[in-house]
């Protein structure tokens, strides 16, 4: 049997008291460590963490936006400025996020209404716009951006239009206004392929490696923004680092709800530096002018020596032979440059110029055609040099000791070569017989027979030679001279051209290879080659590096940077080869010289190339001037031009008026000369 013993009530309710007493104080124990704890913080917060942490809340409190920097100017030689940059508002329309794709066109043709109608009453009349001009450079098919990439409607806003579309900006989703550095180019169009274009960084930061480089830039003022234009050809792509300038500063305070409470700050852009081109600009118009003029008419000419109906091409370099400097760059047709402004093309403009935006004389270019088809039954810029190389022929043969400065060689209209019952024969131009020649007079009557006996057969003959074989020694006279190898111009994109004489010796022989090119049938080279290689027959073998700046001027108009002429190599050979090849310049008959106040040497080309079932004849000259001491050489190119004599000599007599009457082929330009002398009078 249990006994439950019962507890004292008062004694129960003294215990109890106790034990609350005990849990209040250890509750206000933990309250005050809390408290103390929670003071101490504050106060680290507060005399410790506080300036750090008031830096950071204002950094919070701030909003910063790079601007793009200014672009420095191309000048000419002149100083006449060729492509420049201004400032400018221009506005963008971004179609809308969230819409399906029906609806976003809708939106945006509607916009487009809205658009026209604030243009029409606020903006310049000169810059007029339709409604369908806005609707194209929204670009609703997506044929030249993404759908979030913001499209650029028009700059050069006006006040007007600037107020306007401000105080009204909840009526225009979509649109934003920017400033922004505009590329302008002079509208006489001087040079465009050489000066180049500009696209937006965006576009080609994962296509080109040099731009992807600029991507792991560290330094804020070089760091490359989104919108901003980048040279993509030419030398503003070749000089894009020094036209750049830096990047500048709009920093501004906000609110929590992203507003802007304050005034801003700007740190300004700096410009880049300015570029003065060896290229002047009368020079090269001139030269821009006579290539149009001239393929207009050899394609029409009644003159069947004269007539090309195919030619519709023209390409000329002209490059001072002591200095290395190009006066004159042209590929013609070209185009006006301003279709990029804002660092797009639209796809009309494309379509209508995609065949003459590169350079010709650096590269393969075609002219326009209706099709790929039928642009395959045309050469390209780039073309086998004809008799252009039978200067060099003979100094090759002259070196190598196949034949000397008093020997003669009978020419009987043609040589033949090859296993008895398959000869080949090579024959001269209309079936001309020159009888005894020498190598000078090899070069004036532009004897093929000649070239192929005395220079390229018997260099098969006599064989190896220092452990090159007769192709290899062939090939290594081309690279001195130029050909077949960069000029070293620094152009992106430049060919080196295209050698045929070792896939000929593989497939068919090296006696047909060296024979070929002997006259001029080996190898296809640029315009720019050309006018290298004619400056080192002038300056008597040295190889100059083309220069096309003259000096670099930053902001202030300091002078940063002179160019010096460079050689790139060196030919030495006795002068009695030179004064050979001389000779035999100085006799070439060339169309359009008539009545010239200047010496000259020169060598006419007509190049034969297999196109589509049909043999192209191309139109080659080069040539310098003065005969002595000479200034100037000049390379031109006409695909599909006919007889070099006809086709291409006329050009470079224009080229050379040009410079003598802007520079001087003695020093002094001739409009100086002559306006000396009407005072005199």
């Amino acid at each position: 049997m249990v006994i439950k013993v019962q507890e004292d009530p008062q004694k129960r309710e003294i215990i109890n008291r106790r034990h609350f007493s005990f849990r209040l104080n250890v509750f206000f124990f933990i309250t005050f460590v809390l408290f103390s704890v929670l003071i101490v913080r504050l106060a680290i917060l507060q005399f410790v963490e506080g300036p750090t942490l008031t830096a950071a809340g204002a950094d919070k409190a701030t909003r910063s936006v790079k601007l793009p920097p200014i672009r420095g100017d191309i000048y000419d030689s002149t100083g006449y400025p060729i492509a420049y940059s201004t400032s400018t508002q221009s506005l963008y329309y971004s179609i809308q996020p969230g819409l399906k794709l029906e609806a976003a066109r809708a939106n945006a043709r509607d916009m487009a209404g809205k658009l026209h109608e604030v243009f029409m009453e606020y903006g310049n009349p000169a810059k007029a716009m339709s409604k369908d001009d806005i609707i194209r450079q929204m670009d609703l098919e997506f044929s030249r951006n993404i759908i979030s990439t913001p499209r650029r409607i028009k700059s050069g806003l006006t006040n007007k239009e600037l107020a306007y579309l401000m105080e009204n900006r909840t009526s225009f989703p979509g649109v934003d206004i920017m400033e922004e550095s505009v590329r302008n180019y002079d509208t006489g169009s001087i040079a465009v392929q050489l000066v180049g274009y500009l696209k937006k960084y965006k576009g080609v930061r994962e296509t080109v490696d040099f731009y992807k480089e600029k991507s792991s830039e560290e330094d804020p003022t070089l760091e490359y923004l989104e919108e901003e234009d980048v040279g993509m050809d030419g030398l503003e792509y070749m000089y894009q680092d020094v036209l750049r300038g830096k990047n500048g500063v709009k920093t501004y305070p906000v609110n929590n709800a992203e507003r802007i409470i304050g005034p801003m700050q700007i740190t300004n852009p700096e410009k880049g530096s300015d570029i003065y081109l060896t290229i002047n600009k009368n020079i090269q118009l001139k030269t821009e002018q006579a290539i149009i003029d001239h393929l207009k008419q050899i394609s029409t000419s009644s003159n069947r020596y004269e007539r090309a109906d195919y030619a519709k091409t023209g390409f000329a370099v002209a490059m001072e032979v002591d200095t290395g400097k190009v006066v004159a760059m042209a590929s013609m047709p070209d185009y006006d440059p301003n279709i990029w402004a804002g660092g797009r093309i639209s796809a009309e403009d494309y379509e209508n110029f995609s065949n003459v935006l590169e350079n010709g004389t650096i590269r393969s270019v075609y002219g326009k055609y209706e099709s790929e088809e039928e642009r395959r039954k045309h050469p390209s810029s780039i073309v086998p040099p004809g008799s252009t190389m039978k200067p060099l022929s003979v100094l090759i043969g002259l070196n190598e000791k196949l034949f000397s400065t008093s020997e003669y060689y009978t020419d009987t209209g043609r040589f033949s070569y090859g296993k008895t019952g398959y000869e080949t024969y090579v024959t001269n131009s209309q079936g001309h017989v020159y009888g005894s020649i020498d190598g000078a007079e090899a070069i004036q009557y532009s004897s093929n027979p000649f070239m192929a006996a005395m220079v390229g057969n018997k260099l098969f003959k006599r064989g190896d030679r220092n452990g090159k074989s007769s192709v290899e020694i062939w090939d290594s006279y081309m690279k001195q001279f130029g050909l077949g190898v960069l000029t070293e111009s620094g152009l992106f994109g430049e060919s080196k051209g295209i050698i045929d004489y070792f896939d000929s010796a593989e497939r068919f022989s090296p006696q047909a290879a060296l024979i070929l090119a002997s006259y001029g049938q080996q190898g296809r080279y640029t315009t720019l080659q050309l006018a290298q290689y004619t400056a080192m027959l002038a300056n008597h073998g040295k190889r100059l590096k083309p220069q096309f700046v003259n000096e670099i001027k930053d902001s202030d108009g300091n002078v940063i940077g002179r160019f010096k002429p460079e050689i790139l190599n060196t030919v030495d050979l006795p002068v009695e080869y030179w004064n050979e090849i001389e000779k035999g310049m100085s006799l070439v008959k060339s169309e359009g010289f008539e009545g010239v106040d200047y010496t000259y040497r020169r060598k006419t080309g007509t190049s034969e190339q297999d196109v589509a079932k049909r043999t192209a004849e191309n139109a080659v000259f080069i040539a310098y001037a003065p005969a002595e001491k000479p200034k100037l050489a000049v390379a031109v190119v006409v695909p599909d031009g006919g007889f070099g004599g006809y086709g291409a000599s006329p050009i470079a007599r224009k080229i050379f008026d040009a410079y003598n009457e802007e520079i001087g082929l003695t020093g002094v330009p001739k409009k100086k000369l002559v306006a000396a002398i009407t005072d005199m009078e």
